[in-house]
């Protein structure tokens, strides 16, 4: 581009990294990064796999010889993408981004492997994609803290259009003015509203798919020559003012060390199928059930909470304390702290219809209450309190400053592959070294896109 640097739009600036970028770009820990992430959402999508919300996103699928991960159909390129971005994220079981919080595995992994498909793309362009796409969406997260979900939107599904988009137009190769075009594009396909919140419906579910599938979109529109504003983000009718209006962008946290630092790598994998900041609750519930507290007499548990997410896990309480779906479950941080300390475990089985109505998690949910914590440094960390009240005085304590599997506690790379053979093995899959072997062939950047059909095996 010819213009000043100092008068590029943000997508200008953006484009003008993304058009330089090679395989050889991406230190080692990134790349070993995107190989756990593309081996934790293929997990996560085989074990969804028997759901009734996969079945009706296939059923709407238009037909095309793209694969859906762990089953026989093929559809068209679009519909791989949603229905594989739908199963990934369906559990709530996919990584998370301490600092967003954004998932960003369930968006950039199945826009690029369709995108492979689609453009018989090299593994090493497809991991390229992979890598640069989840850096954008990490870094848009950055950019705009706690101000998406405050207006009502899902981070995840409104910057992951955008951050798909990058991805595939740099795996592409794509010159500056179509990533500027694609993102542009991008900007009028990204929405989310968090309404599901209310009543555990489905719609969560689907962003990440609906995301993967308009970058797809985007970007094909964009090489084809569609004009797409180039103040997509901070234009005055643009994501920045739309998305997020109670803040002013922290646009330095987008551009600051791009491509020599990779915020990227700090990505969290969760140990527990739930909403990501339920999880210290439990690990804290956990850590009180280990010390054998008593589950009789309790008068209150109190958790203290950061305000930012008071409107997601704890409201409406009445709603928080009696679940009315297990889907609805997952985003209760009372059902989380009472699966803790009564089953001392968190996991696929544990939310389920059956659960939820568990006397004894119901109990305790009855009892669980919050308190706003004016010092807690979310976004920047997830932490977990717990203060258990008994009738007679007593009192015990347990928190927890960050969430395990991130930074402060990241789980090892044989927890990662173990999490995947567990999952493949809920899922119904019966060969998870083979799938396994078929994500390791293709993060080892050799190769071309032939492997990815092996994922539908």
């Amino acid at each position: 581009m010819t213009k000043d640097a100092n008068t590029l739009s943000v997508s200008e600036r953006l484009a003008a990294w993304g058009a330089t970028l090679g395989p050889g770009d991406l230190p080692a820990a990134t790349l070993a990064k995107s190989r756990d992430i593309l081996v934790d959402i293929v997990g996560l999508c085989i074990s969804a796999r028997g759901t009734d919300y996969v079945a009706a996103a296939k059923a709407a699928a238009e037909p095309g010889d793209h694969i859906i991960v762990g089953h026989a159909e093929r559809v068209s390129a679009s519909s791989a993408a949603l229905v594989n971005g739908t199963a990934a994220h369906g559990e709530d079981f996919d990584d998370t981004f301490e600092g967003g919080p954004v998932h960003s595995g369930v968006v950039i992994v199945p826009a690029l492997l369709a995108a492979a498909q689609k453009y018989q793309l090299t593994n090493d362009r497809v991991m390229l994609g992979i890598a640069i796409g989840t850096e954008v969406l990490c870094r848009l997260a950055l950019t705009l803290p706690k101000a998406v979900h405050k207006a009502g939107f899902h981070p995840t599904a409104v910057l992951g259009a955008f951050a798909a988009t990058f991805g595939i137009a740099v795996a592409r190769g794509a010159p500056e003015k179509v990533i500027v075009d694609a993102l542009g594009i991008a900007g009028s396909m990204a929405s989310g509203i968090i309404e599901y919140l209310g009543d555990g419906s489905w719609t969560k579910r689907m962003h990440p798919g609906w995301s993967a599938q308009s970058a797809l979109r985007a970007v094909a529109m964009a090489e084809a020559g569609f004009v797409g504003p180039r103040l997509v983000f901070e234009g005055t009718h643009g994501a920045f003012k739309t998305f997020a209006p109670s803040i002013e962008p922290k646009t330095e946290r987008l551009f600051d060390g791009l491509g020599k630092t990779f915020v990227m790598d700090g990505i969290t994998f969760k140990p527990y199928p739930c909403g990501t900041m339920v999880q210290p609750y439990i690990d804290v519930a956990m850590k009180l059930r280990a010390r054998n507290v008593p589950l009789d007499g309790i008068r209150r548990i109190v958790c203290k909470t950061a305000e930012g997410i008071v409107h997601r896990l704890w409201e409406p309480i009445e709603l928080k304390r009696q679940p009315p779906t297990a889907y609805a479950a997952k985003f209760s941080t009372p059902f989380g702290v009472a699966l803790g300390l009564v089953r001392g475990h968190a996991e696929l089985g544990d939310f389920t219809e059956e659960a939820i109505r568990d006397p004894d998690l119901l109990r305790l949910c009855e009892v669980v209450d919050f308190e706003i914590d004016p010092d807690n440094p979310y976004p920047a960390a997830f932490t977990g309190h717990v203060r258990v009240e008994y009738e007679d005085g007593r009192v015990e304590e347990a928190e927890q400053g960050h969430m395990r599997g991130g930074v402060e506690e990241p789980l090892t790379r044989d927890e990662i592959d173990a999490k995947f053979r567990a999952n493949v093995a809920f899922g119904g899959h019966g060969n998870a070294s083979a799938l396994l072997a078929a994500c390791d062939a293709i993060a080892s950047m050799k190769g071309g896109h032939e492997m990815i059909s092996e994922l539908a095996k």
